[in-house]
């Protein structure tokens, strides 16, 4: 998936009211985030790390997640911004497995608000949704590849 060779994104209106519910919900997302991060027993790293930081950093994917599945982003700026998150978390002692629960919990987060919204109730809906989450795991592979290779970069 992460050379799909899809990199436009189909911006239908069905797929932005999609990302609009996410951008729009990004605090309570979020906070259900940092919630399951404090009650997940494979996250030490971030349990012990300021959580008002890690509030910050999760809320901005949220937040922008229209601006990462958007044809507009390219591969060249979200490998740049997630190779330089992979050696900054390095650099805190983040263990790389915790980096790709993280991401996993925000995913997982995103697409549980999109169900409970109950916007997908036609077959054109779900098609939609579907091409969305589609978008949506393509940046999720792009991210945690390009932040292993920041992750395993020299200094």
């Amino acid at each position: 998936m992460l050379d799909s060779g899809e990199d436009h994104f189909f911006e239908t209106t069905a797929s932005r009211k999609l990302v609009d519910l996410i951008e729009v919900n990004a605090d309570e997302l979020t906070t259900s985030y940092v919630e399951d991060i404090r009650r997940d027993p494979r996250m030490p790293s971030y349990q012990g790390f300021d959580q008002k930081e890690i509030y910050k950093r999760a809320y901005r994917v949220y937040s922008q997640l229209g601006k990462w599945v958007s044809h507009e982003t390219t591969k060249e700026e979200v490998r740049s911004y997630w190779t330089a998150l992979g050696r900054q978390r390095r650099r805190e002692g983040f263990p790389f497995s915790e980096i790709v629960l993280s991401l996993c919990h925000i995913r997982r987060l995103l697409w549980t608000k999109i169900q409970a919204a109950g916007l997908l109730d036609t077959a054109l809906d779900l098609y939609q949704a579907l091409d969305l989450q589609h978008r949506v795991l393509v940046f999720f592979d792009r991210a945690m590849y390009y932040a292993a290779v920041g992750y395993e970069e020299k200094s």
